[in-house]
């Protein structure tokens, strides 16, 4: 494949970084992962906009242009010959001293990765997938909320442990609990569980990452007249929600079929099948990204 490096497209192989690039050293940089519908990137705007706050924040002298982005993301779908397909765009501190700086980074690496999106799986719009409880707990973020972070050591960690579970065969998401015992995330999505006429995620304050594609589920909730909650919830409120779902950039919204618990305890959410306010905001969703 053809990448984006530091304003050049070029072969992925002849990319390269520093050795002594602090993203590589400390794992100091951050990433956004996003899609194309039509050969546009959806809800860009949003991914730079947290991107340039995680900047900020980590004192990485970078500011993404969004035109400029869009001209690059246009070029590598034609490089590469995809009418759409999944980017994952990198900013890394960039080389500096081996030690721990007290200044800032000046001189970023910006990478942009593409790849073909994945194949429809067959029936999960309406089977979904399950939901395993991990007995990891998620790690508490660096600083004040969870930046998408070069760090993702627990994520790693969680999806070696979905080996030891069944589940994991068939294609069961994970899920973290926050150290207090609290509903936290999936392993690479954000939860979300509707009971009558309200919806609740887990708030931010348990550690998880503010999803772009979290927030803007929340806005169609809103929109088709559902009550929107964050807060803090246990497993059991699992167990009594009426649809259950994830949410992420790539896989958009995921309907959880069953719950399955660390000792082989299985749930059915709902019928099993994907609910009508899921799937209603699936299609909200769709419509607004101009997925057909």
């Amino acid at each position: 494949m053809n990448i984006y490096l530091n304003g050049s497209i070029i072969e992925e192989q002849q990319a390269v970084v520093s050795v002594y690039d602090h993203g590589f050293l400390y794992g100091m940089g951050l990433f956004e992962t996003f899609r194309t519908y039509g050969g546009k990137a959806f809800l860009l705007d949003r991914h730079l906009e947290r991107l340039a706050e995680g900047c900020r924040e980590l004192a990485i002298r970078y500011s993404p242009d969004e035109e400029e982005l869009r001209g690059v993301i246009e070029s590598l779908l034609q490089s590469n010959g995809l009418a759409d397909a999944y980017f994952r765009l990198t900013v890394t501190a960039g080389a500096d001293m081996l030690g721990l700086p007290s200044g800032d980074y000046e001189h970023p690496q910006i990478v942009i990765y593409v790849k073909p999106l994945p194949a429809p799986q067959r029936g999960l719009e309406r089977e979904g997938k399950p939901l395993q409880l991990l007995e990891l707990r998620r790690n508490t973020p660096e600083g004040g909320l969870r930046l998408k972070s070069l760090h993702y050591m627990n994520n790693i960690l969680a999806k070696r442990e979905m080996r030891r579970y069944p589940s994991s065969a068939l294609g069961a998401e994970g899920l973290f609990l926050s150290r207090e015992g609290y509903l936290a995330e999936g392993i690479v999505s954000n939860l979300f569980f509707l009971r009558g006429n309200g919806l609740y995620t887990p708030s931010l304050e348990t550690g998880i990452l503010p999803g772009i594609t979290r927030r803007y589920v929340m806005e169609l909730a809103a929109e088709a007249g559902l009550t929107v909650e964050e807060g803090l919830y246990r497993w059991s409120d699992l167990e009594q929600a009426d649809e259950v779902f994830m949410t992420n950039s790539i896989q958009e919204i995921v309907h959880a079929s069953r719950l399955m618990d660390t000792q082989g305890g299985v749930r059915n959410v709902g019928s099993g099948m994907a609910g009508l306010k899921t799937a209603e905001l699936l299609s909200r969703y769709r419509r607004a990204a101009g997925r057909n």
